[in-house]
């Protein structure tokens, strides 16, 4: 059986493909208000595929801002899980146009790789489930587990209104659990399965001095400067050795387990050609620490961006009356945003500078997430893994956050499967973003493995 689906498969590259260069065609550009009939088309493109390939009740459902694509088969029976995917086809934009070697919405083939901007974000590893579906129809008239299709358009844009869609429609997205295929795996050879992100904390600090721009040679040195100010708290946020200074920052952080560290050390992993490929002399960061272990599953503090002064072309002595800058926490699991949020901000406010006047704001924040590697679900996933790709898959964490894991979880009380096929170097949110082709369909094999799994676990 496996091998006439995976045969099937196989004998229909050329088309998937084909079909898929018409998805990826669509500028569906979500943060741009110049695209908005465009993420509609897109929209509308995606709802009439699931009709296609075999889904009923496909639709368009509007919100707040971009639609929501909806789309279900809920034939397998009670005693059958219901899995809920999750996925979004709005992109990101394409600046700066001029480094694509291929125009970004007229999807190239150049090697093993399709060029698009959408290839591994997220358009896509959603076609890799139509496709999947499409499959299980030819050649069974039906599907083993119930499935609910659930692909937004506002992603790239924060999801904005996709909570409040869910709140509105728990018993339309119940389900057993959710498969949401947005990640990477670990390398072209070592497929994986994603068990951990890391949550997002990020702040901002203005510091305000005289009530104007100043002579620096008439005022400098009586004047506290808010650039130096600026450049002396961020100086304190972390230490010589790299750990975050920031009371009680680390109190609720959560260790990596032995088995854990014993299975990155494992993983092939090239410090000097990764540092080569970035341009650096060397890797940095908390001290103790491998390099996995510190992307993966160590927070972080970063400045995002100062502004301040005079920053044009040629020389201006002023000094300034204001200097702001955007700081990122990367957090891990057990840590709470706004608590974090909290900390940082009675921190700033401790070692600020006096003759300035410090103020600390937040923007967005999401919470880290981690789920059980022997979990039934995860464990199905690897064993579909395998089937498709020959390998025995890695569990790896991710060092990236998707917020909206943790809204489904919480909401719908589902686990959720992060079961992702791009690659590290796919280019997502780049310039010549792609997706490798061996992945693609190697993906369309193991979803199918993966519906069979999933239609052998008992549900309560």
């Amino acid at each position: 059986m496996v091998s006439e689906t995976f045969g099937y498969i196989d004998s229909n590259r050329s088309r998937y493909l084909e079909e898929l260069k018409v998805f990826l065609s669509y500028p569906s550009i979500s943060t741009l208000s110049e695209h908005r009939e465009d993420v509609l088309a897109c929209a509308e493109y995606l709802k009439e595929h699931c009709k296609k390939v075999g889904l009923e009740n496909s639709s368009v459902i509007p919100t707040g801002g971009h639609p929501v694509v909806y789309a279900d088969w809920l034939h397998a029976g009670k005693d059958k899980p219901t899995v809920l995917i999750y996925g979004h086809y709005d992109v990101q934009p394409v600046d700066p146009l001029e480094l694509w070697t291929s125009p970004p919405f007229q999807a190239t083939v150049r090697g093993d790789n399709i060029y698009a901007r959408g290839a591994a974000d997220d358009k896509g590893q959603v076609f890799i489930h139509l496709k999947a579906i499409e499959t299980y129809f030819e050649l069974n008239k039906s599907l083993p587990v119930n499935i609910k299709l659930l692909i937004e358009g506002e992603e790239e844009i924060g999801s904005e209104n996709l909570e409040l869609f869910i709140k509105e429609r728990l018993e339309m997205l119940k389900s057993d659990v959710c498969v949401i295929s947005d990640t990477a795996m670990y390398s072209r050879d070592i497929p994986a399965l994603g068990y951990a992100l890391r949550g997002l904390c990020y702040m901002q600090i203005d510091v305000i001095g005289p009530n104007r721009d100043l002579h620096s040679g008439q005022f400098g040195g009586a004047v506290e400067n808010p650039i130096n100010a600026l450049a002396s708290i961020i100086s304190k946020l972390k230490d010589e050795k790299g750990r975050i200074s920031i009371d009680g920052f680390y109190d609720d952080v959560l260790p990596l387990s032995d088995k854990e560290r014993d299975n990155f050390a494992r993983l092939p992993f090239d410090e000097k050609k990764y540092a080569e490929e970035l341009g650096v002399d060397a890797t940095s960061g908390e001290e103790g620490y491998s390099t996995l272990e510190r992307i993966w599953a160590r927070p972080t503090l970063d400045c995002n961006g100062i502004h301040g002064g005079f920053t044009g072309e040629g020389a201006k002595t002023v000094l300034p009356s204001k200097a702001s800058a955007k700081v990122s926490m990367r957090l891990v699991p057990n840590q709470d945003p706004d608590k974090i949020a909290k900390l940082f901000t009675d921190y700033v406010y401790k070692i600020a500078p006096k003759g300035v006047k410090v103020s600390v704001s937040g923007h967005h924040h999401s919470e880290p997430w981690i789920s059980p590697v022997e979990s039934k679900w995860n464990q199905a996933a690897a064993r579909a893994l395998k089937g498709a790709f020959g390998k025995e898959p890695v569990f790896i964490r991710e060092g990236g956050s998707i917020p909206i894991v943790t809204v489904i979880e919480k909401l719908l009380y589902v686990p959720v499967v992060l079961l992702g096929f791009g690659l590290p170097d796919e280019n997502a949110h780049s310039p010549d973003e792609n997706l490798n082709l061996n992945n693609f369909f190697n993906g369309i094999k193991t979803v199918y493995l993966f519906y069979n799994e999933l239609a052998n676990i008992k549900i309560n």
